[in-house]
């Protein structure tokens, strides 16, 4: 069912695919033609058959993050009509978190997640990431090229949070490979939920165990006394916010520094700066493009649209930060009210933490391979199909090689 809009007759075009490879090929020309032919709100199906209401209006996003009561996280009423086939299933359905629930629910999740987080040291994160960055880049600097998505943004990324979550990499590993299948959806989405569940079990129960100073530990040791159920979904939700969102922030970035003409001369010249561009493409191209859902328990109005009752409302954080009204993406520097770290009651409690990753990352490789350039013209690369992320498929490089 498509969300009608109010006080018009004219016919409205078919859903829109975001599960395509065209769309992931170009999604700011989809956006656009959206906004042409549907306004801010707009029909779309997250898989075949499998239809849902994308926002893309600004204005529109803030009303539904903020309203719980119109737009409720928990999606349970909703996944009861779809199959255990459906491939968007594993990555929307309901779980014990703060994602997936609302009220006092909501709250002892969020204050365990946020009492476990505000905890870590980020002068000893600063210096992880850049030890793992230097680790990283000797790997392949005498090589002269690199895929710096396979070689440096996942590796340091996974590297970085199994240190703060205690985990070690027999089982690090294991949960990476679960969540990269959920996010890329389909057959393989259903696996890796099989996968991530046994994984982040076996984490609980070692840090149970042996606990230690680590986000894992501290959550067991939270007042909200969390079961091993509970725990293991905080760990699926923080690996999932933690892994594939921060490699795509990373190499979105270093793309955008490499290629786009309002920041690749400035690299050159050494004056680029690294926050200006994560703040450029949080706004243009975030990592989760389209994912905050809500689920209305009965029919709503929300600006001249009808959004039926149970289905899912998903905001679209590239098409939001790109609402005309909001003006040019390439004068947003500085300025950090967009919506790539969501807003209100379920706003991202780790947006602090994930940044400074991600610019502690980017500026050493800056540092360490100050000539490199992209090994392809910009359309040769590909990115992986999917209706949640904005993600690269590869991110290939050249550089003068460097002696140890």
């Amino acid at each position: 069912m498509t969300p009608p809009r109010a006080q018009t007759d004219k016919p409205l075009p078919p859903p829109f695919p975001l599960y395509e490879e065209e769309f992931a090929a170009d999604p700011h020309s989809a956006y656009a033609r959206m906004r042409t032919d549907h306004g801010p709100l707009v029909p779309v199906e997250l898989a075949p058959d499998v239809p849902a209401t994308l926002v893309i209006g600004y204005a529109e996003a803030l009303q539904v993050l903020r309203d719980e009561y119109r737009f409720p996280a928990d999606p349970r009423a909703w996944q009861r009509t779809v199959p255990d086939s459906c491939p968007v299933k594993p990555m929307m359905e309901w779980r014990p978190n703060a994602i997936r629930s609302q009220g006092a629910e909501h709250a002892r999740y969020r204050e365990a997640n946020t009492a476990a987080i505000d905890a870590v040291d980020e002068h000893k994160l600063q210096d992880l990431v850049e030890r793992i960055s230097h680790r990283a880049v000797a790997g392949f600097r005498q090589a002269g090229q690199a895929d710096l998505l396979t070689q440096f943004a996942w590796p340091l990324t996974f590297q970085v949070l199994s240190d703060l979550l205690g985990c070690p990499d027999s089982i690090g590993h294991r949960i990476a490979d679960g969540m990269n299948k959920l996010f890329d959806g389909g057959d393989t989405a259903i696996r890796g939920n099989e996968i991530l569940g046994r994984a982040v079990a076996e984490l609980v129960a070692l840090k149970r165990h042996r606990p230690g100073p680590d986000i894992t530990s501290r959550l067991i040791a939270h007042p909200a006394r969390l079961d091993d159920t509970e725990m293991s979904h905080q760990i699926v939700t923080l690996y999932g916010a933690g892994i594939e969102p921060v490699v795509n922030l990373i190499t979105n970035t270093v793309l955008t520094l490499l290629t786009d003409a309002d920041f690749s001369g400035d690299v050159h010249a050494g004056d680029a700066s690294v926050r200006e561009a994560l703040d450029f493409v949080l706004y243009r191209d975030p990592p989760l493009a389209n994912f905050c859902f809500a689920y209305p328990p009965h029919p709503v109005s929300l600006g001249g649209y009808f959004l039926p009752a149970h289905q899912p409302v998903v905001i679209s954080m590239a098409g939001c930060n790109n609402d005309p009204a909001l003006g040019d993406p390439h004068n947003a520097s500085g300025n950090r009210a967009h919506l790539a770290w969501s807003a209100g009651p379920h706003a991202c409690p780790a947006r602090s933490q994930a940044y400074l990753i991600a610019e502690g990352a980017i500026t050493h490789l800056l540092d360490a391979l100050p000539e490199m350039e992209l090994a392809c013209a910009p359309r040769e690369l590909t990115w992986r199909p999917g209706p949640f992320h904005r993600a690269l498929a590869h991110l290939p490089v050249v550089f003068p090689r460097v002696d140890q």
